[in-house]
């Protein structure tokens, strides 16, 4: 059970690192800080669907992770 747990955990910690590297920036440096309050105030346009789903798919396995790490935890007793 220990096993698989880890096998699970180490999988699912990859697949996080990968979403999150794969998410767009905020901000790009000053430019990003000036028109950045105009996204809030007339809302962001670019790749909207793209980025909620890595957003989704990000908590998700954040989720997942801290469950098959208190799992883990649980199980090495």
């Amino acid at each position: 059970m220990h096993t698989l747990l880890i096998t699970l955990l180490v999988i699912v910690s990859i697949g996080l690192i990968a979403v999150v590297l794969l998410q767009s920036g905020k901000s790009a440096g000053l430019s990003g800080a000036i028109s950045g309050g105009a996204e809030q105030l007339f809302g962001k346009q670019k790749a909207r669907g793209l980025d909620l789903i890595l957003h989704r798919l990000t908590i998700v396995l954040a989720v997942l992770f801290f469950i098959l790490t208190i799992a883990v935890s649980y199980f090495a007793l």
